[in-house]
């Protein structure tokens, strides 16, 4: 069959059948002459295929013959050019999110295809490995082996919603096409067979002629067909156009001037293709070349046979250039990827670092984790790398940041042993506080419970799943004891207020006191007052300075006594120290023990030196000098014995007193 013997004819010079409406046939239509002129013989020998004269041609002819095919099949792909293709391997997950939403509301499903399949890629490969970090983290801090891992992301049951209605959406368009694909391939087939019945001596020439414009008019508006179809179909109805003109000798002035108006028709479209070639925008420039080969195929019939070679030539020079500009920019585009290639090995060779330092606190993993963090943005934000190493330099980075987790989860599981050692010891401190929660003797138990606290304080952190539990029990068992504790004291405090005032008082009738100038009866009076004053019992914390003035008051009263210096400081010593028993501040009653201890050392060293300087002086020769300075040295050693046994008096009425 001929359609199988001229299979390979999609180079020939465009459509050979002339159109109905050129200029050189609008007078021609009135009779079957012109009628015969209207369609302008051509010879065999005319109907030639135009090929390249360079093979190196065919790269770039081919590129634009299967762009063409593939949109006829479905017009709608070339809307998908008007599109801008984004880098989407650089957006973040919600941006991802974001962009498939926008692309569905487009009506023309095929126009955004490849950009939503980019975005699928780009999303599942991100969520992917934000999944096995998340996995990585769960085993890392599973305590029951039998629970199986889950996670739950709302950006994903977004993605795959959105995902789901493009699907459908395509699933019909599909459904479709292929009903019309079908019923178009069967209509164009019949065409071309109804193309060969045309040739019958027997028929009425202008009976035939108005049968082959019929036939020519319904290939017109036939529509699209499968593009694996698109050359056969089209290069078999060509054959048969073409050898319809052969069969009906038409006059050769008609056919030159049908083959002068498509050769004008040509020229226009190569000067257009000679301005594609200096078009800054290479990719519009490559669009607008694919309708041009189209026109010059489907819509213009042949040229003389004179001009045929020249005028392809030129077209197919000119083709090549606009496809050479074409490639370099894949070219520039595949030397950026390269470059990416590149940074993004050095993001991985980063990653890799960090997986191998070792650090040893918590702080300083986080640190590690933002330097991480902030590399895996940089990846992701690096765009596309050659496509035959993008797979292995995924699988490369996936590798980095796992080895990266394992090695920080290491840490974290050494962590979470500490953790409930921490929590083992913080239960017990529970425990003890539950115990004493109760407890009403709070001299005893109010030290130990804030001791407890220091403790708790100094225990590092407990697993989270149990700190806020933990906490919550230890913290309502030490409220509870202190609430009781402060309970009791406003018991006291009332007790201490009423204290206060009858001091304050009682201040008032000491300031008047006057002593009668009898030794006996003024001591005695004196302590009558002490007495009397211990009496009222403690004040409030806020107001212990009435203390202080009734001390002063008793210094002025002991001046005036003819009191031993020693008696008198033992009789200051001694209200002091009962003031502080009362108070029961242990605190300054320890410390007032160490500073007499610390004294008596003091005293001790002093008398130890000027007996020294006794006996250095007992060997000099000057007598007289001699006596006056052991004589100064002697009185200075009395005085301090003097000293020294008060405060020996003054550290055993303290410790008499801690005995009690």
């Amino acid at each position: 069959m001929l359609e199988e013997k001229n299979d390979n004819l999609h180079e020939a010079d465009g459509k050979l059948g002339i159109d109905t409406s050129s200029a050189a046939q609008n007078d021609a239509i009135e009779s079957e002459e012109t009628e015969t002129a209207e369609i302008n013989a051509v010879s065999n020998d005319e109907i030639e295929a135009e090929i390249p004269a360079e093979a190196d041609h065919q790269d770039a002819l081919d590129a634009i013959t299967n762009s063409n095919a593939e949109e006829s099949e479905d017009e709608t792909l070339k809307e998908r050019h008007d599109i801008p293709m984004k880098d989407y391997d650089t957006l973040s997950l919600d941006a991802l999110v974001d962009e498939l939403k926008k692309l569905i509301t487009i009506d023309k499903v095929m126009s955004v295809k490849d950009h939503i399949e980019e975005i699928k890629k780009s999303f599942l490969s991100k969520y992917n490995h934000l999944l096995d970090e998340k996995r990585e983290e769960f085993n890392a801090s599973k305590e029951d082996p039998n629970e199986e891992f889950e996670y739950h992301s709302p950006l994903k049951s977004k993605f795959d919603e959105y995902y789901n209605v493009f699907r459908e959406k395509r699933n019909a368009h599909f459904k479709h096409l292929q009903t019309n694909l079908k019923t178009n391939l069967e209509n164009r087939l019949a065409i071309v067979e109804e193309l060969k019945e045309l040739i019958n001596p027997q028929e009425n020439i202008k009976d035939t002629l108005k049968h082959f414009n019929d036939l020519r008019e319904r290939w017109k508006n036939a529509g699209a067909i499968p593009k694996d179809k698109y050359n056969h179909v089209w290069n078999n109805y060509h054959f048969h156009v073409e050898n319809f003109y052969d069969y009906l000798h038409l006059d050769r002035e008609a056919r030159d001037l049908d083959f002068k108006h498509n050769l004008e028709q040509k020229q226009k479209i190569i000067a257009r293709v000679e301005e594609l070639v200096n078009e800054a925008d290479v990719a519009k420039a490559f669009r607008e070349l694919q309708d041009l080969h189209r026109i010059w195929k489907e819509e213009i019939g042949p040229v003389s046979k004179e001009y045929r070679d020249s005028i392809w030539n030129k077209f197919s020079e000119l083709t090549k250039k606009i496809h050479d500009k074409r490639e370099l920019l894949f070219e520039s585009q595949r030397a950026n990827e390269q470059q990416n290639l590149e940074v993004k090995k050095d993001i991985i060779a980063k990653i890799e670092v960090l997986g191998t330092e070792k650090v040893n606190s918590h702080s300083q993993w986080l640190v590690q984790i933002q330097k991480v963090e902030a590399l895996r943005n940089d990846f992701f934000a690096t765009g596309k790398v050659p496509a035959e190493v993008n797979e292995e330099t995924w699988a490369a980075f996936k590798t980095a940041v796992r080895n990266f987790n394992a090695f920080k989860n290491s840490f974290y599981k050494d962590i979470k042993k500490d953790q409930n050692d921490n929590l083992n010891k913080k239960m017990a401190l529970v425990a003890k506080a539950k115990e004493l929660q109760e407890s009403t003797d709070f001299s005893s138990t109010t030290p130990i419970m804030k001791q407890i606290q220091e403790e708790w304080k100094q225990i590092g952190h407990v697993p989270k799943k149990y700190s806020d539990k933990i906490w919550k029990e230890f913290k309502d068992a030490c409220n509870h004891y202190f609430d009781k504790l402060k309970e009791h004291k406003s018991e006291e405090n009332a007790d201490e207020v009423a204290a206060f005032d009858n001091k304050k008082a009682y201040l008032e009738t000491l300031r008047a006191y006057q002593l009668t100038g009898d030794h006996k009866t003024d001591l005695d009076a004196i302590k009558q007052h002490i007495e009397i004053w211990k009496g009222y019992g403690k004040v409030p914390f806020s107001r212990r300075h009435i203390e202080g003035k009734f001390n002063k008051i008793l210094d002025a009263l002991f001046e005036k006594l003819s009191l031993s210096k020693k008696e008198s400081e033992m009789m200051r010593f001694a209200n002091r120290i009962d003031s502080l028993s009362d108070s029961n501040d242990t605190r300054k009653l320890d410390n007032e023990k160490i500073f007499i201890m610390r004294k008596i050392e003091e005293v001790q060293n002093e008398i130890f030196q000027l007996e020294n300087n006794i006996q250095f002086f007992a060997n000099t020769k000057n007598s007289k000098k001699e006596n006056s300075i052991v004589t100064e040295v002697r009185k200075n050693i009395a005085i301090h014995k003097e000293s020294l046994e008060v405060w020996k008096d003054k550290l055993k009425q303290l410790r008499n007193l801690n005995q009690e």
